[in-house]
């Protein structure tokens, strides 16, 4: 009985999954930011490493609670100045709430003014909104070519928690709106550098669709 036929050629090769680093600075549970960006097709190492940071095909920077406190621990562990080296080599950066806000020039809470990263000229202050924190779902109007909400339906709504925002798109980039009193910064994307005000690990399948965007933009 003859033997059956051997395959040729090379193996199938597997593609290999991006790999992220959710960088750990000590700002809030980053347990559902993880299996996000997971469940999206990311390795996701969560850790405080900056020369992890440095040599990851994403870099992910998180934030929950005041800027200025989330600006202290960035600068104490460093990562200030390995998101501002990934920015000028072009090597992806995704800010997510805090983490969004601290990459614009600075930021005023209670009167005193906080230095950013800068990466995005612009100040955060407080909403001029009647009822503040803005805190739930809400719809985010994004400019045509922003590779963030591609294939995204523009009705989809992404979840919100925070009493401040950058007013005023940055110049020279793209910048997505959303609205609470006023208009405000709700996602930004220059370069390889992108930054969300709302939380997508939140926000449902619009939000995995938008880490998943983000993602494969990282291969």
């Amino acid at each position: 009985m003859p033997e059956p036929a051997r395959a040729t050629g090379p193996p199938e090769r597997r593609s290999r999954r991006p790999r992220v680093v959710l960088f750990d600075y000590g700002s809030g549970n980053l347990r559902s930011a993880h299996r996000a960006l997971e469940r999206a097709g990311a390795e996701v190492a969560l850790t405080g490493d900056l020369g992890l940071a440095r040599r990851a095909d994403g870099l992910v920077v998180p934030g929950v609670g005041a800027f200025a406190a989330c600006m202290a621990g960035v600068a104490a562990h460093g990562l200030d100045a390995v998101v501002r080296e990934r920015a000028e080599a072009e090597a992806p950066v995704l800010g997510i709430c805090v983490g969004e806000q601290i990459l614009f020039t600075a930021g005023v809470e209670h009167g005193v003014e906080t230095a950013g990263i800068g990466l995005f000229e612009g100040r955060v202050e407080k909403l001029k909104a009647r009822r503040v924190p803005h805190m739930g779902w809400n719809t985010v109007d994004a400019p045509e070519g922003m590779r963030l909400f591609a294939g995204i339906d523009p009705g989809e709504r992404f979840y919100f928690v925070h009493s401040y925002a950058a007013e005023a798109a940055p110049p020279d980039a793209l910048a997505a709106t959303a609205v609470h009193g006023g208009s405000f910064v709700a996602a930004v994307e220059r370069g390889q550098v992108s930054a969300t005000q709302f939380h997508p690990e939140k926000s449902g399948d619009a939000g995995a669709a938008l880490l998943a965007n983000w993602i494969e933009g990282l291969s």
